[in-house]
């Protein structure tokens, strides 16, 4: 009995600090503004990004979160994302927006929920955290980028720069070493290609399982019910 109890305290001990830390995220998102952008500073407001990054010919870092529940974003926000170093690359080089889908709803203005949404989709995001990249134009999509337990700041800043420099690269390529580069593009475009539709099967093959539990699982709840009907 002592034993039971002291794994319920200790259960009610580590949920509390669960709750402790989405707390402490929710009243980080609450002070990320939702109009306006400045250089370096998260925002809601990806129009006000996209007009920064325009007038200051500088590449847009788009990052997909789910800021109340998502344990990958947090280490992101916590190994990099939060430190001084990042704080000033950003300030000098990047225009930031803060695409949130979070638990709670009130995170995020009503009026950005169908456009965060459409940005997902626009960008084929698959899970979270997604860091997407592009120009200034706000258009040409630089590169993608994810989150890693090993992250530093050093090492995902290189990670950010060699995104935005690699059209420079792709574009000074010339000879054997162009003919190399587009032969290996067409292959991996054609493996990528490959992928997505493998994960698109699985995810209908996913969809129609899920349909046929639940089919199976009301059978299973209406010969319960009526089971008990005869013990009332």
């Amino acid at each position: 009995m002592k034993r039971m109890l002291a794994l319920a305290l200790a259960m009610v001990a580590c949920l509390g600090g669960m709750n402790a830390i989405a707390e402490e995220a929710k009243e980080e998102v609450k002070k990320v503004p939702v109009s306006g952008a400045e250089l370096g500073v998260w925002t809601q407001d990806y129009d006000a990004v996209v007009k920064l990054a325009k007038e200051k010919n500088l590449p847009i870092f788009i990052n997909f979160t789910g800021s109340d529940w998502c344990g990958w974003c947090k280490l992101m926000d916590s190994k990099v994302f939060s430190t001084d170093e990042w704080k000033k690359f950003a300030a000098e080089n990047l225009a930031l927006a803060f695409i949130d889908f979070p638990r709670d709803k009130n995170l995020v203005p009503e009026k950005f929920v169908e456009r965060n949404k459409k940005l997902s989709d626009q960008f084929e995001v698959r899970g979270y955290p997604t860091y997407i990249l592009l120009a200034s134009d706000g258009k040409t999509k630089l590169g993608q980028l994810g989150a890693s337990r090993e992250a530093t700041p050093e090492k995902f800043i290189k990670e950010v720069k060699d995104t935005v420099e690699r059209p420079a690269k792709i574009a000074a390529l010339t000879g054997e070493k162009k003919a190399g580069y587009e032969k290996a593009k067409a292959e991996y475009e054609a493996a990528e290609k490959t992928l997505k539709a493998w994960v698109a099967e699985q995810q209908k093959k996913s969809e129609a399982l899920q349909k046929e539990y639940r089919a199976l699982q009301e059978k299973v709840d209406a010969a319960e019910e009526k089971m008990e009907s005869f013990l009332k």
